[in-house]
């Protein structure tokens, strides 16, 4: 059999249980599709942020190793520099040794800092700021930035270059579609083998969808977030994926109920937006299928979907983040910024996010969002579907992280992790391949799992869980009894926590972890 072919799809901002497969009301065939001939994996954990999500998905490494310690600006140290590492190697550096095409389409935001209206700080493809084309991919289509209009996406890359005008109709997630099919076209063209990254920035912020997508979900939601949560939840443990001993966690105490609401029809359209963005996403992940299957090549191709993080509450402008946007559309209409009752969400000239209750209802059953390392902001809906070695249909309940993607693909493609790549001495992985997984159920990580980010930590090993809200004190969960995390055993587990402290703070100085805030 020839070597098989390998597409990575990362959605961005997207909550656990906002697919169809992992128990949403969003219409998600295409990828309901891989579930169904694939594996799910209930417990497949991200890094609770973009980019360090993206940095340890790409180099097996956790996000401090790889760079990636926080966000994109440089804080002086190797392990808050904001961009990939030289002792860390890519997926596409690994595979493409073994004679794979190396083909990326979507949001890179590994690089340095590209904030909108600061054009004169870019600089692609100098040191610090490495494009994909500098660490592995033959091709690259996408955005260097975090964030940004879906029609008019500033930082956008084609072919090395950066892209200043957009055609007429254009709209981000679409593109990215387009040029991932573009490029399969030609490493099947070619013969090659190839890896395929497809990075969507759907559904994060801002609120931009096509009007005939908000329209399929305009009205669905005057339900309210409350009935959202446990509609979701029920459908959750109706497919197995959660265990029903786990309590659906209390609403977010910065939420209120949804009978108070006063603006129901206009946070009903907020949510329509939102599920609109995803249903154009396994739209287009449908049309990327379609083209694997005109090709032949559907069962020698595995397919990996994942989200960076769980659901976003940020309110953007009110909040203070809104670094990321461009004051002005090209036809001189100013862009407003917020989340305005006034206005309808979607539009290229609007601005918003749909906040923290339906955020909520994005990770049910889970607490906390994005930014925190509690389940909801870390579990990520995972589908592998691989024809060749999955069961149809299979669940994995076993721990895994983004760092076990790189052993995974490597593995798959042949490849050896090296020690040395560029004449450059290269970190040992810390990831291990999940492909036993998908022959036996009950596969196991040999090594703990971390976590940091802004000073949230944790640390699971086994059935347990140490999990910290900055700044304050740790919290001990059993995952097996309380996913949820709503019964914290610290107390009476003492001595637990102290050895579990003990192997955190020895990960986080090996990691150079440093205090946060950073100074």
């Amino acid at each position: 059999m020839s070597q098989a072919n390998i597409i990575l799809i990362l959605a961005d901002d997207m909550g656990f249980s906002d697919i169809g497969c992992f128990g949403a009301e969003i219409a998600t065939p295409n990828l309901d599709r891989l579930a169904a001939g694939g594996a799910r994996f209930s417990q497949m954990y991200s890094f609770a942020r973009c980019c360090p999500s993206r940095a340890a998905l790409l180099t097996g490494l956790y996000p401090h190793q790889a760079g990636v310690g926080h966000m994109m600006s440089n804080r002086g140290t190797r392990a808050y520099q904001g961009y990939l590492r030289d002792d860390a190697v890519t997926i596409a550096e690994v595979v493409k040794g073994v004679g794979y095409r190396t083909l990326m389409s979507g949001k890179w935001h590994t690089g340095g800092e590209y904030v909108a209206r600061h054009r004169y700080d870019w600089r692609p493809g100098a040191p610090g700021y490495p494009t994909p084309l500098d660490r592995g991919f033959d091709q690259f289509f996408g955005t260097l930035a975090g964030a940004g209009s879906f029609f008019h996406p500033h930082a956008l890359m084609a072919d090395g270059e950066l892209v200043d005008e957009h055609r007429d109709g254009f709209y981000y997630t679409d593109d990215i579609t387009d040029q991932a099919i573009a490029m399969i076209d030609g490493a099947r063209g070619d013969d090659m083998p190839f890896f395929l990254h497809v990075a969507y920035t759907a559904p994060h912020w801002p609120l931009h969808a096509l009007p005939e997508d908000i329209a399929k979900y305009q009205g669905k939601y005057r339900a309210g977030w409350d009935t959202l949560r446990q509609q979701r939840h029920e459908e959750l443990n109706s497919l197995g994926i959660l265990d029903p001993v786990w309590q659906i966690s209390p609403r977010d105490e910065d939420s209120h109920p949804w009978p108070e609401e006063r603006h129901s029809d206009w946070e009903d359209l907020r949510m329509a937006t939102y599920a609109a963005m995803i249903d154009r996403m396994d739209q287009g992940i449908g049309r990327i299928l379609a083209r694997l299957d005109e090709h032949d090549i559907t069962d020698n191709t595995m397919i990996i979907f994942l989200s960076d993080n769980g659901g976003c509450a940020e309110y953007l402008a009110e909040d203070g983040w809104i670094n990321s946007y461009v004051p002005n559309l090209p036809d001189g209409r100013p862009v407003r910024i917020g989340n305005r009752r006034d206005l309808q969400p979607g539009p290229a000239d609007t601005y918003m996010s749909y906040d923290l209750p339906w955020a909520n209802a994005s990770n049910s059953p889970f607490r906390l969002y994005k930014h925190w390392v509690h389940e909801g902001g870390i579990s990520s809906p995972c589908i592998v579907h691989y024809p060749d070695q999955v069961d149809a249909g299979a669940l994995v309940h076993s721990p895994t992280q983004f760092i076990d993607v790189l052993p995974t693909c490597a593995e798959l493609a042949g490849a050896d992790y090296p020690t040395e790549y560029g004449g450059q001495a290269i970190q040992p992985a810390e990831g291990e391949s999940f492909l036993p997984a998908l022959q036996q159920s009950e596969w196991q990580r040999e090594n703990p799992l971390y976590w940091e980010h802004e000073g949230n930590r944790a640390l699971r090993i086994g059935d347990w869980k140490l999990v910290s809200k900055h700044p304050g004190p740790w919290e001990l969960y059993n995952m097996i009894d309380d996913r949820t995390e709503l019964n914290d055993l610290a107390v009476g587990e003492s001595e637990r926590v102290g050895n579990m402290s003990a192997l955190y703070e020895a990960w986080a100085q090996r990691c150079e972890v440093r205090d946060w805030p950073l100074v």
